[in-house]
C-alpha cells in the first residue's frame, strides 16, 4: 500500500493549520510504516490522500479516478469556517460550499478532524463515508522547556514578573481577533500577544487597521513566528486565550494543551467530546465571561487544569493518528465502508 499525499500551494498554506496537518500526516504515516509520496508526478500509488481545494487539486482527483486509484479527501474546510475570513468570504460562502460538495463527492472516503465537522458535512447532503480523525499533535515538540521559555521572554523583552496572555491564528474576524483586542483593553497590566500572519490585502479594512495601529500598547502582533520562540510562548505564557467563533478542530488548541498550558476558549460545538469547561480547559460565551475567567485565572482564583489538558493532547498523539489513518486506508483499499 502506497499513499500519495497531495497538497496544492504548500508554500502559501504552510503557516496555516492545514499546513501543519500535512506535516503531521507525514510523521504519522512514517511512524506506523505506511509508504507514502508527496510527488504528484509519481504514479506508483494506490490511494490519493488530498488536502487542498484549488484547480490543481480538482485535476488530481480526476486524474486519479481515470487511473483507477482510490481517493480520500481530507475535509479540513467547511462553509462555516470560510465565513468571516477573507474579503468577500461571506458573499462567496454559498458558492464555496457548492464547490466543496462537488469535490468531496468525488472521493471514496472523507476524513475530517472532529465529530462536529463530520456533522456539518453530513448536513450538506454528502453520501460519501466520513471518518473523524484528529489532525494530531507532536507531544515532544511542545513539551515545556525552560530554555525555550527564556528565549521567548527575551525575544519580547518581558520582565520576569510580567504576565502574558497569548493566542495564535490568522487575522480573521472568525478567529476572535477583535474580541482579543477588546479584552486586552480591560487588562492593561497584562501583555497580550497574537502570533500569526495573513497578507493584509486579503483581509477587511477594519481588521487591517486593528492589527496595524488600532490596538492598545499592551497588545503585540509579531507576525508568524516558528521554532523555539513560539514553542516557548505556548508553555511560558500564563494563559492561552483562543476566542475563535468557528473551527473544524483548532490545532493551536492542541498545541497549547500539549504545552501543559492553561486554555481559555469560546464554548462552541467543535470542542464537544474532547474539551470540557473546568475539567481540562476553561470556556466562556462572550467578552464579559472571558474577562471574568481571565481575571480569576490570572489571580489564581481558579484551579489549574493544564495536566488534564495534557492528557487530552496525549489521546491525539501523532502515532495514534497514524494508526487511525492506516485503518481507513486499508478499508478503502478493500472497498469496505468505514464511518
Amino acid at each position: 500500500m502506497k499513499v500519495l499525499l497531495y497538497f496544492e500551494g504548500e508554500k502559501m498554506l504552510e503557516k496555516s493549520g492545514i499546513g501543519r496537518a500535512l506535516s503531521h500526516q507525514k510523521r504519522a504515516l512514517s511512524e506506523v510504516g505506511v509508504d507514502y509520496t508527496c510527488d504528484p508526478h509519481d504514479e506508483d500509488y494506490d490511494i490519493l490522500h488530498i488536502n487542498t481545494y484549488g484547480i490543481n487539486s480538482h485535476n488530481m482527483v480526476n486524474k486519479a479516478r481515470r487511473a483507477g486509484k482510490k481517493v480520500i479527501y481530507h475535509a479540513h474546510s467547511t462553509e462555516e469556517d470560510f465565513r468571516n475570513s477573507f474579503i468577500g468570504s461571506n458573499q462567496l460562502s454559498p458558492i464555496y460550499k457548492k464547490y466543496l460538495v462537488s469535490l468531496y463527492s468525488k472521493a471514496d472516503q472523507l476524513i475530517t478532524p472532529t465529530p462536529y465537522s463530520k456533522e456539518l458535512l453530513e448536513s450538506y447532503g454528502l453520501t460519501v463515508p466520513i471518518t473523524a480523525i484528529s489532525n494530531g499533535i507532536d507531544l515532544e515538540k511542545f513539551a515545556p522547556d525552560p530554555a525555550k521559555e527564556q528565549k521567548f521572554r527575551e525575544y519580547f523583552n518581558l520582565a520576569p514578573e510580567q504576565k502574558v496572555i497569548i493566542s495564535v491564528g490568522l487575522f480573521f474576524e472568525r478567529k476572535g481577533i477583535i474580541d482579543f483586542v477588546e479584552i486586552a483593553k480591560q487588562f492593561p497590566q497584562y501583555t497580550f500577544i497574537w502570533f500569526g500572519h495573513t497578507p493584509m490585502y486579503t483581509i477587511p479594512k477594519n481588521i487591517r487597521d486593528l492589527v496595524k495601529e488600532e490596538h492598545p500598547e499592551n497588545v503585540i502582533f509579531p507576525g508568524y513566528i516558528q521554532g523555539e520562540i513560539i514553542q516557548g510562548a505556548f508553555s511560558g505564557a500564563d494563559l492561552f486565550f483562543f476566542p475563535s467563533y468557528e473551527e473544524t478542530e483548532g490545532i493551536v488548541v492542541l498545541e497549547a494543551l500539549a504545552s501543559k498550558q492553561k486554555v481559555l476558549v469560546r464554548d462552541i460545538p467543535v470542542y464537544n467530546g474532547w474539551l470540557e469547561n473546568q475539567q481540562n480547559s476553561y470556556m466562556a460565551n462572550d467578552n464579559q465571561g472571558f474577562a471574568q475567567k481571565i481575571s480569576d485565572i490570572m489571580e489564581e482564583k481558579l484551579p489549574d487544569f493544564s495536566l488534564a489538558g495534557y492528557e487530552t493532547a496525549k489521546s491525539k498523539s501523532i502515532r495514534r493518528i497514524g494508526e487511525e489513518l492506516k485503518v481507513v486506508y486499508e478499508h478503502v483499499l478493500n472497498e469496505e465502508k468505514v464511518m
